[in-house]
């Protein structure tokens, strides 16, 4: 018998345990630090030299790079590992899912990518690492090197729109799955949430393992609030059997 093809949506929450911040929650970033937004706004950064000097430098102190997968990314991996077909859609840019031993072609990533940036006027694309050295280096607002366009990381800023061909598969894979499960996601943030809800009416059985309530709890067949971190590997491995 085929095995049912599993789509995972995961949040910043799957991602804390690796000591990366959520953005949304009790602690998160944008709680803590609301002018840090204007850092990760499209319009602000193409037009302010100092909120990309800041920008820049605020991706130097980021750990996003120095993280590691925890017990939930690898748990993850290894159920696709096991023969299940699995597709990973995810909010987060920390690319912890391939770390942690998923294919990159499953991996969806709908607001890109921290470990890479890319020039906004010719569209080079580079290693995040390698920017850094640079402003390391002493270039507070590093250019592209192949135009002398401005460079940013490869995410998706606020007031970009998502890739619409990344948006497109990630629907394409929610309507033909028959498990969907949301980690680590407060379901708040569209389109991707909205994307709970397309499961569950193409008749998936939809799982939310997330600590703080979601606007989609009501159509879950199954609600999970332990920590991701034990609870996710506990609930793959029902699917893998």
């Amino acid at each position: 018998m085929a095995k049912p093809l599993v789509a995972l949506l995961s949040g910043a929450g799957i991602s804390t345990d690796s000591g990366i911040p959520d953005y949304r929650g009790p602690n998160g970033l944008w709680r803590r630090a609301p002018e840090a937004e204007k850092l990760v706004t499209y319009e602000y950064y193409m037009t302010d030299p100092e909120i990309r000097r800041r920008s820049w430098q605020m991706r130097r102190e980021n750990r996003t790079l120095q993280a590691e997968p925890n017990a939930a990314h690898r748990a993850v991996a290894e159920l696709e590992k096991s023969g299940v077909p699995v597709r990973v859609i995810t909010q987060n840019v920390d690319g912890l899912h391939q770390l942690a031993g998923m294919p990159a072609r499953k991996v969806l990533e709908l607001h890109g990518s921290a470990r890479s940036v890319v020039c906004t006027g010719c569209g080079a694309r580079g290693p995040m690492e390698d920017a850094l050295a640079r402003v390391d280096a002493g270039e507070a607002d590093p250019p592209c090197l192949e135009c002398g366009g401005i460079l940013k990381s490869a995410t998706v800023m606020f007031g970009e729109r998502l890739d619409p061909v990344v948006l497109g598969q990630a629907v394409a894979v929610t309507k033909a799955c028959q498990v969907f499960i949301a980690v680590g996601s407060s379901l708040q943030v569209q389109p991707a949430a909205g994307l709970a809800g397309v499961a569950a009416d193409h008749g998936a059985r939809l799982v939310i393992v997330n600590a703080e309530p979601t606007p989609y709890d009501d159509l879950a067949d199954e609600i999970v609030r332990e920590p991701i971190g034990t609870a996710l590997p506990a609930l793959l491995r029902t699917l893998s059997g």
